[in-house]
């Protein structure tokens, strides 16, 4: 007789739930206090000051209020969000959302990784004399850098989901005094009025269509994360709003800490450079020293944290007999693999400008059908016993649900065709409607392919 395949999965049960309010406030402060929102904060000068601050609030508002919903998802169920996306996918279908999970945060992790690197090299440059990353023979130093932060990533996954709250308890209090020294110091470089003047070159300008969609493909890679750590918690504040909290205010502040940093560069040297808006080249011009450059790197491992938490509970999703701790060490070796690419693609931010376009078209529908399914067509409650069961009610054709991929392939055609509009592309950006649109077509099909029984009485 044939075997049925096993789908298990990990439901955290409510004794076992061991993170405070704060402990969640400081995951998710952490997980934004670092230097990937440094970066984009950088890159969203491009839009000048004033519409880079309104694009901040507006997409990580919208971002956030989603990250607390599936929040509440993980609160309610004790599943990580890879699990719980089995009941709009299907338990087979589910395959597709952790593989774009899986690569995303890899591809995150990378990018930190790559930025703590280059802070590496800077170090190594003020100690050895070693030439900084992007001048002649810069690239060793680039490479040792990436060797110790992967080294260190190892030994902190290792720990399992602990040290996430270990590096983050430490973590959060070094990040906040260092964001108040660097918050001194760019203010005392230029001044806020400064600040609002200054205009990027024009044809380097960026609308704030293509910021807010620049922007909520980073706010949104959190998103497919929420549950895998609201799990952890008793309570339902610590799920929905601490999440809120301390991804908005890591965000903001780190994002706009970047933004002027970056707008005070070009205002002193002159220039502006998007390629100069990484967070050890800042550190370095503002004459921050090595301590800086010590506390970048471990708000790297604060974010890295997350994002390899994340990507191994994808790849446990996918491969069920691989435990999560096999899991975190084999995405963490991929995830230096990745961080070369930058190497041999031309710059830094090409390889990070890519990377958001992809993550940017994939993650909007795919969370819109998870929130939809859950809130609306199942009415906030799921049955986990039913998540692991091959043939039950989540199982759908042969374990997919195809109305859930087609209206993800869709999202991301409609997603495309809206940044061709202008006013989409230069005002509102394509990511939110693509989502409410989404949103609509999978309740619609879901309504006639699907229809839910009525419970009996």
């Amino acid at each position: 007789m044939k075997q049925e395949p096993k789908y298990q999965i990990e439901v955290i049960a409510t004794k076992h739930r061991h993170m405070s309010n704060w402990d969640m406030f400081a995951t998710w402060i952490g997980a934004n206090a670092n230097n990937g929102t440094w970066y984009v904060g950088g890159v969203l000068a491009a839009c000048g000051l004033l519409t880079a601050l309104k694009v901040i609030v507006a997409s990580s508002t919208l971002s956030y209020l989603c990250l607390s919903l599936v929040g509440f998802m993980g609160y309610r169920t004790g599943a990580a969000t890879m699990s719980l996306i089995r009941g709009s996918f299907g338990i087979r279908g589910s395959y597709v959302p952790s593989f774009v999970n899986l690569t995303q945060y890899i591809g995150w992790t990378a990018v930190n990784t790559f930025i703590a690197a280059t802070s590496v090299s800077y170090l190594l440059h003020d100690i050895m004399g070693w030439p900084v990353y992007g001048k002649p023979g810069g690239a060793k130093g680039l490479i040792l850098g990436i060797i110790v932060m992967s080294v260190l990533h190892l030994l902190s996954v290792s720990v399992g989901q602990k040290s996430v709250q270990m590096i983050e308890r430490l973590g959060i209090i070094l990040v906040i005094l260092f964001v108040l020294w660097e918050t001194v110091v760019v203010f005392k470089t230029v001044s806020f009025s400064q600040l609002l003047a200054w205009h990027a070159p024009a044809k380097l300008h960026m609308t704030a269509g293509a910021g807010m969609d620049t922007l909520a493909a980073f706010n949104l890679s959190w998103v497919t994360a929420g549950a895998d750590f609201t799990r952890f918690t008793r309570k339902r504040s610590g799920a929905t709003g601490m999440p809120f909290l301390g991804a908005f205010a890591g965000l903001f502040w780190f994002a706009f800490i970047g933004l002027a940093a970056t707008i005070s560069i070009a205002i002193t040297s002159g220039t502006y450079d998007p390629n100069n808006s990484d967070p050890s080249t800042i550190a370095s011009r503002l004459g921050l020293g090595v301590l800086a450059l010590l506390v970048i790197v471990l708000t790297s491992m604060t974010a890295n944290a997350v994002n390899l938490l994340a990507a191994g509970s994808a790849l446990s999703n996918i491969f069920p007999k691989i435990r999560l701790r096999p899991a975190l060490w084999a995405v963490t070796i991929i995830a230096t693999l990745v961080t070369l690419v930058p190497l041999f693609v031309g710059s830094f931010l090409t390889a990070f400008t890519a990377f958001l376009d992809y993550i940017g078209m994939v993650l909007g529908p795919m969370i819109s059908v998870l929130l939809v399914d859950y809130y609306w067509r199942h009415h906030q409650h799921y049955d986990v016993n039913e998540l692991a069961n091959s043939h039950g009610q989540y199982w759908y054709h042969h374990g997919v649900n195809w109305i859930a991929l087609i209206c993800w392939v869709l999202g991301v055609g409609i997603f495309l065709l809206l940044k061709k509009v202008t006013i989409v592309a230069n005002v509102f950006g394509a990511t939110f409607i693509d989502m409410i649109v989404i949103a609509l077509i999978y309740m619609l099909l879901m309504r006639i392919f699907y229809p839910l029984k009525p419970k009996a009485a």
